[in-house]
């Protein structure tokens, strides 16, 4: 093994994150252990398989020995390890319940950690969410040091879990909400919900017209990953880092806006009903990752609703109402 090539351990591999960060790290010349349940399927890993430098194990995290068994006797020790894993999203964890949500979201990163130690694993990142903050009491944009308030049983997991990781030294990114293809995308996401409603019903039906987030683009968040490999220790042992850009702050109405230039014959209603568990309306500073890890997003909204247009239009994803598509089923308006 090279000196610039790492052993990379992706929890949730087959996941709509980890499965374009499985593709990154094996094109960089990277080896990837995925480990993953394999909840949603495993399709987003079949052109891995014959891969020389990719090796996948399905496993439940919250076992004993669940990373140490994984892992290929020949190869090396892991160098890093990405803990993507989990049950992602407030309608999912509401779903399931405060126990089993606890239990594969906190206990499971705990176990995990517990291994990554024994085995001297001396890079964890951990993929959290900026929902933590809830929403800015002035307008002003929050940043990694403002106040935490959980609004969700989700949130509250994810920062339990970051408690953990942060107390190892390591690395806490925070993302924006999400849109774009993957191997394995997601439609329960407002971006990519949005396209597939108006592609499929030619009508959307909005809930809580007002209210204004800060998207990212998929590969975008996969490139912030990426810049954690390489970056000094003391800019990632126990640090926390908003993932997104200023440039993806948009309200409901101008997502609903970039949806129509692409399907201008959309039919638009509104309709007034608020959501519990999870604040709508976040205002946050990007400003520590492009300062400290030089992070710049090269994707845009508008880039991601052409991209979303064009794979459903081509047939690319045959069946994208089906429910491996979704964290949960639940319809984020």
């Amino acid at each position: 093994m090279s000196s610039s090539q790492k052993h990379v351990v992706v929890t949730g591999g087959a996941g709509y994150i980890g499965s374009l960060l499985t593709a990154q790290l094996l094109q960089q010349g990277h080896r990837v252990t995925v480990i993953d349940n394999l909840l949603f399927g495993g399709e987003s890993l079949m052109t891995f398989l014959s891969h020389p430098n990719f090796h996948f194990a399905k496993a439940d995290l919250t076992e004993a020995r669940s990373l140490r068994d994984s892992l290929p006797r020949a190869w090396p020790r892991p160098d890093v390890l990405f803990h993507l894993a989990g049950i992602v999203g407030f309608p999912a964890c509401q779903a399931v319940g405060k126990q089993a949500a606890w239990y594969y979201n906190v206990e499971a990163a705990r176990n995990l950690l517990d291994q990554a130690g024994n085995l001297q694993i001396n890079r964890c990142v951990y993929t959290s969410t900026y929902s933590a903050y809830g929403a800015s009491p002035d307008g002003s944009p929050l940043t990694e040091d403002s106040p935490l308030k959980p609004q969700s049983l989700y949130v509250e997991t994810k920062l339990a879990a970051e408690e953990l990781f942060l107390q190892r030294g390591g690395l806490v990114l925070r993302l924006a909400t999400l849109y774009g293809v993957s191997p394995r995308t997601r439609f329960d996401l407002v971006v990519n919900q949005f396209v597939l409603d108006a592609f499929i019903k030619r009508e959307l039906l909005i809930y809580q017209r007002g209210y204004s987030r800060s998207f990212i683009h998929v590969l975008d968040v996969v490139r912030g990953l990426m810049l954690s490999l390489t970056a000094p220790d003391e800019k990632i042992q126990g640090q926390v880092y908003n993932l997104g850009t200023e440039n993806g702050n948009y309200s409901k109405d101008q997502i609903v806006q970039l949806v129509i230039k692409r399907l201008p014959e959309t039919f638009i209603q509104y309709k007034d009903l608020t959501f519990g568990g999870d604040v709508r309306d976040i205002n946050v500073s990007f400003e520590k990752i492009r300062r400290e890890l030089g992070f710049e997003a090269k994707l845009t909204v508008d880039d991601g609703v052409r991209e979303v247009v064009n794979t459903l239009r081509l047939g690319l994803i045959r069946e994208p109402q089906h429910e491996r598509y979704r964290n949960a089923q639940f319809i984020v308006r």
